[in-house]
């Protein structure tokens, strides 16, 4: 019988020829994706589910979805879907992560155009049948600098037409290697500099604890008086009322904004201004843009249905069904490997090299490196994923690198993650043991026993009595509990770690004091 599919909200209709073209079934049903009662009603019936952003696939509705076998988000976002409920039925779910990108970046082009030339506001005076010509001064872009906060897909399409603007690019990414920036033709420079210098500045970087309010009011106090700032990320990414009082001074000449902290955006402080202007969201709204994410889902969810193939799947790697059960718990280890060094990790990093050692090493490694790769990328870029994670580091111009080979010590399966940055080289490594669960049992050569675990703390020290009596005392004097303690040190007297697993996160302060005890050389709140 022919594969079913169907679409609950509406949808370009270059979708349904390519499902028709490939013999699969495609039911157009646009109102569902509003009403979760009619729809958990008919889902039974679909081997697939394309939604946009209407539909809302709960764990009610995943229940009554018995041939369900994948979910196609036509877009970036799968918010609206219980990602956890999907996975433990075994529905994979796939969005399409590059179809909007040049859209978005012409967009916020469009926005620094406008910006700087006072366009609406110049519309808005003339249609009103005021002649103000003298009233609206702009700027030219030709030989100003801008300043791009993430150069990943997006930000990279930017400063391309950027530069063919004739404008100077700065690029601000974590991830951007130089080599990679030189290609690009972009400056490569931290936060401060870009800050510091650029006369535009228009964000391009996911939402993650890490960038939330990269553009805080500290931030904006040390932009060059007079920039301009352009947003089609996310809203969160800088601080509206900060952003305000800086236009009300002056020290900001203006804003450009296509997103917002709250949306519908039906209020902002930074409505009502001349210098300010503001779209709803349209980042990805063009018949373009549209028939992309459509071609590419159904392209998508076509060769998952019909050969097992899969691509931009969020929560599942590329792996055979026969492969899963024996590589399940290394994907888990390696990704957790990567999560680890990625938390430690502050910098570029320009090499990755993961070493399996063993009987992993005659498994699929590939599907082991894009875990560990999507562990190492996620504390920056949320969205990253396994079957993303490898075209990401690509993009960032990262090398990954690996090596396998037999058995050399005492497991019988060893995996070695080690990240080069332009400071210093990391390693970690861990096993499975006969339980199934992953631990750590070495970090930067110093052997250590620790499982992983949701909350953890790391600390590198010199090894000195008295030193974790002292730490231990700052956890219990916070009402922190400690789980499990784990211990290594190089030599006597030499370098010490401590892997703490702990039952609830630790506050920014107590991290604050723990860094200054004697003897500490570094540690670092992580989880899991």
């Amino acid at each position: 019988m022919a594969p079913r599919v169907l679409i609950s909200d509406p949808l370009s209709p270059a979708a349904i020829q390519v499902f028709e073209a490939r013999g699969i079934a495609a039911d157009v049903r646009p109102d569902l994706g509003k009403d979760k009662e009619r729809l958990a009603g008919v889902i039974g019936q679909y081997d697939g589910l394309v939604i946009r952003s209407g539909t809302r696939v709960t764990s009610k509705i995943l229940a009554r979805a018995d041939r369900l076998k994948v979910i196609g988000r036509a877009g970036i976002g799968v918010d609206n879907i219980d990602l956890r409920a999907a996975t433990a039925r075994g529905v994979i779910v796939m969005n399409t992560p590059l179809g909007n990108s040049i859209t978005t970046a012409e967009h916020a082009l469009a926005l620094m155009f406008a910006l700087a030339r006072q366009i609406p506001a110049a519309d808005h005076s003339t249609q009103a049948g005021r002649w103000e010509k003298n009233r609206f001064m702009g700027v030219e872009l030709s030989a100003k600098v801008l300043g791009v906060i993430g150069c990943g897909t997006i930000g990279s399409i930017v400063a391309d037409r950027a530069l063919g603007l004739k404008m100077k690019v700065l690029a601000f990414d974590p991830f951007l290697t130089a080599d990679r920036a030189l290609a690009l033709g972009v400056e490569k420079v931290e936060l401060d500099a870009l800050l510091a210098r650029a006369d535009f500045i228009t964000l391009h970087t996911p939402l993650t604890e890490k960038t939330r309010n990269i553009l805080s009011a500290e931030n904006i106090a040390r932009t060059k008086p007079g920039v301009r700032i352009i947003n089609c990320a996310r809203g969160a990414l800088l601080d509206e009322e900060a952003l305000a009082a800086a236009l009300d001074s002056g020290h900001v000449a203006g804003a450009a904004l296509d997103v917002f902290v709250e949306e519908p955006a039906v209020r902002s402080p930074l409505f009502g201004r001349d210098n300010v202007v503001c779209t709803p969201h349209l980042g990805a709204a063009t018949t373009e843009a549209q028939d992309n994410v459509a071609l590419q889902i159904a392209g998508q969810m076509s060769d998952y249905l019909l050969t097992g193939a899969v691509s931009h799947a969020v929560n599942f790697p590329s792996i055979t069904g026969e492969e899963a059960p024996r590589l399940a718990p290394f994907v888990a280890l390696a990704e957790k490997l990567g999560s680890f060094a990625g938390q430690l990790t502050d910098m570029e990093v320009e090499t990755v090299t993961l070493t399996y050692e063993g009987t992993v090493a005659g498994l699929n490694v590939k599907a082991l490196t894009a875990a560990a790769i999507a562990g190492l990328l996620r504390p920056m870029l949320q969205e990253v994923n396994v079957v993303s994670a490898p075209a990401i580091a690509r993009e960032r111009g990262m090398v990954v690198e690996e090596t396998t080979r037999a058995a050399t010590g005492d497991y019988e399966s060893l995996i070695t993650l080690t990240v080069v940055t332009g400071r210093q080289a990391r390693s970690v490594s861990g096993t499975v043991f006969t339980d199934g669960h992953p631990r750590i049992v070495n970090v930067q050569g110093i052997t250590v026993d620790a499982a992983f675990a949701p909350f953890m703390i790391h600390v590198a020290n010199e090894d000195r009595p008295g030193f974790i009596g002292q730490f231990a005392s700052l956890l219990g004097e916070a009402g922190i509990n400690i789980a499990t303690f784990a211990l290594g040190r190089d030599t006597a007297g030499g370098d010490a770690i401590a892997l703490v697993a702990v039952d609830s996160p630790l506050p920014a302060d107590l991290i604050a004091r723990a860094r200054a005890l004697p003897q500490v050389k570094q540690v670092n709140a992580l989880a899991f």
